[in-house]
């Protein structure tokens, strides 16, 4: 999963950045004892090494804000941009550990709605190959719909929505994997309850006409012409353009199903088509 630009994150940034002390000049000056320095600078340590992209030295001074003045308003700022600095180091394991001590010490806390979002996107980073287990995509559902829940009415929420599209696509297209798998196998039984579960589960996917498409070329190699003719008219009724309703056209007309157009094909009623697929597909 390609990672969120650190610009555009940061316009979803809490005002907790301040301007830098310019503590250092250069790699080789030593950093004077934390435990001597006053808050505020040691705080903008962590800013300064923030924004010139030194990540890891930043997680180190926000941690060092915490543990010399943990009773300070700037802790709270501090654990919070930990986290930030975790997530821009993709090191998203502690970021979402920061986050979830952030979460559970403060859940009244101003900014406790940015917290979430970066928890969220720290699981949503995560996300790998379709080819691979996708725990990590639910749970970055399950933590995307948090965030939805809990402050639907923020800028969070609104870029929460496009990537919970995201992870539906991406475990539906999981569910096609598995589905052609099977369907190469012959498991047509198992196969079929693939591809249905993407026509059930991930309605608003672009893996939607495939998995009709599968199911038409099913249920032709298992006999069944009706089914496969009504799947067929759910395909061209809501697919009408698309290769795959092309393909199953083609199909049909190959079996003798269909001779004279899509008047040959079943109509597929006033419903939507998938509260009607559930009716004839078992």
């Amino acid at each position: 999963m390609i990672a969120l630009q650190p610009l555009r994150l940061a316009a979803l940034l809490p005002p907790l950045l301040l301007g830098g002390c310019s503590w250092f000049s250069g790699d080789s000056q030593t950093a004077p004892d934390p435990s001597s320095v006053p808050v505020e600078e040691l705080y903008n340590r962590g800013v300064d090494a923030l924004t010139s992209k030194r990540y890891a030295l930043a997680a180190t001074e926000f941690d060092d804000v915490e543990q010399y003045y943990p009773y300070s308003t700037w802790a709270l700022n501090a654990q919070l941009m930990h986290g930030y600095a975790e997530y821009l180091d993709q090191k998203y394991l502690d970021a979402i550990s920061a986050l979830d001590r952030f979460i559970q010490l403060h859940p009244t806390h101003r900014d406790i709605g940015y917290a979430y979002y970066l928890r969220a996107l720290s699981f949503y980073e995560q996300i790998g190959d379709i080819k691979r287990d996708q725990k990590g995509t639910q749970e970055a559902l399950a933590a995307l719909q948090e965030v939805v829940t809990r402050f639907p009415e923020s800028a969070y929420a609104r870029d929460a929505r496009l990537k919970l599209d995201l992870c539906h696509d991406q475990l539906a297209g999981k569910e096609m994997d598995i589905g052609r798998f099977y369907e190469k196998q012959h498991l047509y039984a198992a196969a079929i309850g693939r591809f249905q579960r993407v026509v059930d589960d991930y309605q608003t996917t672009n893996h939607v006409a495939e998995a009709l498409e599968r199911l038409v070329e099913i249920y032709l190699k298992l006999g069944l012409p009706d089914e496969a003719k009504r799947t067929a008219a759910v395909l061209g009724h809501n697919y009408p353009g698309s290769e795959w309703y092309a393909d199953s056209y083609a199909q049909l007309a190959a079996d003798g199903l269909v001779a004279g157009g899509t008047a040959d094909l079943p109509a597929p009623g006033n419903r939507g088509f998938f509260g009607r697929s559930l009716d004839w597909l078992f």
